[in-house]
């Protein structure tokens, strides 16, 4: 399963990669600190999944999720945000978001949905 991680804080997608490392068969093809950067990579890449920030360095996770919308770019997309805020959750799910995240209080939220995609897609 292939894995995009968009995020600004280098020290948060170190940990993010850490955590999904232990899972076998899943596979960072790139980490983004930008928008741009995470649109380039997914277009180039195809990934399975994509773990994004809201708040990010050349637009925000909402604008990320509308560009892959328009695009007809198919993949699981994860929100993962410090900003828990329900009209964000909302909003995020209306751009096709698949799952919204708290990244203080659900981090391993994240490594339990990769595991149940990963058990689907082998089962």
């Amino acid at each position: 399963m292939k894995v995009i991680i968009a995020d600004d804080s280098k020290m948060l997608r170190e940990r993010i990669i850490n955590m999904l490392l232990t899972i076998p068969g899943v596979e960072i093809v790139a980490e983004a600190e930008n928008s741009h950067e995470a649109i380039k990579y997914i277009e180039k890449l195809k990934p399975d999944v994509l773990i994004l920030d809201i708040r990010m360095p050349g637009g925000n996770g909402f604008e990320m999720l509308k560009s892959i919308q328009q695009k007809k770019l198919s993949m699981i997309k994860i929100l993962f945000t410090n900003y828990p805020l329900d009209q964000y959750k909302e909003k995020c799910f209306e751009l096709g978001a698949d799952y919204f995240f708290d990244k203080s209080t659900e981090f391993e939220k994240v490594k339990e949905v990769i595991c149940n995609l990963i058990n689907k897609s082998e089962g």
